[in-house]
């Protein structure tokens, strides 16, 4: 076993591509992921599983069908399972999820955005 802390700068200097989590971290069946996000995403939900959001920098705004939520550095905010959302970036978000390993970012939606799972970095 490695006793070297994580180091979320680091591991964001490894890649530069949007919308594509990597994995840093796993705890049971959960994965720690990194990723830098800009624009608009695609709508969807996870039937089965919440989905939890740590703004690490920047500004991001997740979208309902009723209403948004706002977060700033060092603000989270925890998706129920089956409520479809959509996060949106003006400027380059860094962001972690915490998600059960295997789930896909784009959810029931699929399509162009759907990034590669058990990435790690």
């Amino acid at each position: 076993m490695s006793y070297e802390p994580i180091n979320f700068a680091q591991k964001f200097s490894l890649f530069d591509d949007h919308w594509k989590p990597r994995v840093v971290a796993e705890m049971n069946d959960y994965q720690f992921k990194v990723v830098k996000i800009e624009g608009d995403f695609v709508w969807h939900e996870h039937e089965d599983t919440d989905e939890t959001f740590i703004v690490l920098d920047g500004q991001l705004r997740i979208d309902f069908r009723d209403g948004s939520v706002e977060l700033g550095p060092g603000e989270m905010f925890v998706v129920p399972k089956g409520v479809e959302h959509k996060p949106f970036a003006a400027e380059e978000v860094r962001l972690m999820l915490i998600e059960p390993r295997g789930v896909k970012n784009t959810g029931d939606a699929g399509g162009e955005r759907t990034a590669d799972n058990d990435v790690w970095v």
